[in-house]
């Protein structure tokens, strides 16, 4: 699965995608790439973290189209993004009324 070409979307890639796309092929190694990927966030400027976020939920709504063709690799997907989403940005951007409590309306 190409990870970076979901993340990235039809921007430029950023280079802490590939961390994240480091998380995603090597799972188990996820819970010690977290504070290097929180470091090097920490230095992006505004619109990098934009595209970040961006990009973190563009792999939530990915897996959950593709969740019935790969479950495991959805499942996958999806935590390592709503996780580095939370860590980063304090909460999720897709967070809905059962989630965070009130409703957001267009």
């Amino acid at each position: 699965m190409d990870y970076s070409r979901i993340l990235v979307g039809r921007e430029e890639p950023l280079q802490i995608f590939s961390r994240i796309v480091e998380t995603l092929e090597d799972y188990e190694e996820f819970p010690f790439l977290l504070e290097p990927v929180y470091r090097e966030a920490s230095e992006l400027d505004d619109e990098d973290l934009d595209r970040l976020r961006f990009g973190l939920v563009r792999l939530q709504v990915y897996a959950d189209i593709h969740r019935y063709e790969d479950m495991e690799a959805a499942q996958r997907m999806k935590y390592v993004a709503t996780i580095l989403e939370r860590v980063l940005f304090g909460r999720l951007l897709l967070e809905g009324e059962e989630a965070g409590g009130k409703q957001q309306c267009c």
